[in-house]
């Protein structure tokens, strides 16, 4: 039952083998996951995903097989599930204290509870708010959305105030950029190479062939020469805008991330999400969590490294403008301030926006970042990388 869903994951590019697909139809066989959504979808992910990288494949291709798992009627349930009594006792002695497992009882247990289901679907009409018997909102009956009972019954929510029913692998997390991805041009490495500045530092452990044979014609015997090596010395400092618009432009950004790691031996990197604020992070995965103030960014790299926006500066207008515009959270201060703050840092900066340029006039957000970087945004576009990167070593 489980080799469309390995086909999927293939399909994906998720790279699983048949040792890791048999590995996890033995966990399954094992009853690692009985009964639980949520706990197979972490188990059949430890058991194919070996490359965190691949994470987001998996889960589209999760989604895509077990599309509906978790809307599955209450008769389709009832008429379908065969709870082993011994089961339902350990989980009870699990996670209800004796008193409500003593409550559970006294209806009869689950034969009872989803009888007076039933009943009380028949029964209702309209909605209810709060209470303890009824099907509704709010309140502690063992049926209905938004209230809590230890073996309750979810009906009618489109989220879990309790995050007991979650659905992980369609949470909107936006993903890392892939820094492996091939090329599909190596055009744009040629044009970045434009920002290079040599420089030679560091010990003396690179031989310097023409010095060698210089230094052993004059004294008649080999007589070796070192130098330091030559090094990329320019730093490059890149924030990346990822997630909502800038999805359909991913492909693109990852080649220029990737290009950028191979080419830059200085290079630091953070995402945001539509606009700078005071947070920013280096993992999408761990964005609410694990954010980087904006300001220790400011204070910890100097102002001799170039900073570059990837972003398609295509937003609200009120998330650059004011305060509180974010979309996602309440900035005390808009981004047009920590923009003008990250600009003044390091003067040498670029915004790079993958819209095509024909398209820039007919969106105000992008005409309000031209003006932020005086008007120093070029397309990602190879051309435009060109023009880019001659800006930055002026």
């Amino acid at each position: 039952m489980f080799v469309p869903f390995f086909e999927k994951l293939r399909d994906a590019g998720v790279p699983v083998s048949l040792r890791e697909y048999l590995t996890f139809l033995e966990a399954m066989k094992a009853g690692l996951a009985t009964y639980d959504v949520e706990g197979f979808y972490y188990l059949a992910r430890s058991a194919m995903v070996k490359d965190e990288r691949n994470i987001d494949k998996f889960d589209r291709a999760f989604a895509a097989a077990f599309k509906g798992l978790e809307n599955i009627t209450l008769d389709q349930v009832l008429e379908a599930v065969d709870l082993p009594a011994d089961w339902l006792e350990k989980r009870a002695e699990k996670h209800l204290t004796p008193e409500e497992r003593a409550e559970i009882e006294a209806l009869g247990g689950f034969d009872k509870l989803m009888e007076t289901l039933r009943e009380r679907l028949k029964e209702q009409q309209g909605r209810h708010q709060g209470g303890n018997k009824w099907i509704g909102t709010g309140g502690t009956s063992p049926f209905g959305a938004h209230g809590y009972n230890p073996e309750g019954v979810r009906i009618g929510q489109d989220k879990s105030r309790h995050q007991r029913a979650v659905k992980v692998w369609d949470k909107r997390e936006f993903r890392n950029l892939d820094d492996s991805i091939e090329l599909g041009t190596r055009n744009i490495k040629v044009a970045l190479k434009r920002l290079r500045r040599w420089a030679r530092d560091g010990a003396a452990d690179e031989l310097d062939l023409d010095g060698t044979i210089r230094s052993t014609a004059e004294h008649g015997y080999l007589d070796v020469q070192t130098r330091p090596e030559r090094r990329n010395a320019v730093k490059v400092l890149l924030f990346l805008d990822v997630g909502g618009s800038m999805d359909a432009h991913i492909r693109v950004v990852e080649e220029l991330f990737s290009a950028a790691r191979a080419e830059f031996k200085h290079m630091e990197y953070f995402y945001f999400h539509n606009c700078l604020y005071e947070g920013v992070w280096r993992d999408n995965r761990r964005r609410w969590n694990a954010q980087t103030p904006t300001q220790d960014v400011l204070r910890t790299y100097g102002s001799d490294y170039k900073c570059i926006f990837v972003g398609d500066a295509s937003m609200s207008p009120y998330e650059i403008a004011y305060p509180g515009g974010a979309n996602e959270h309440w900035n005390a201060e808009s981004g047009q301030t920590w923009l003008t703050r990250a600009r003044e840092q390091w003067p040498s900066n670029l915004w790079l926006n993958p819209v095509p340029q024909r398209q820039w006039d007919y969106t105000h957000s992008i005409a309000m970042i031209r003006e932020i970087f005086e008007d120093n945004m070029v397309p990602m576009t190879l051309e435009g990388l060109e023009r880019g990167m001659r800006s930055l070593t002026r």
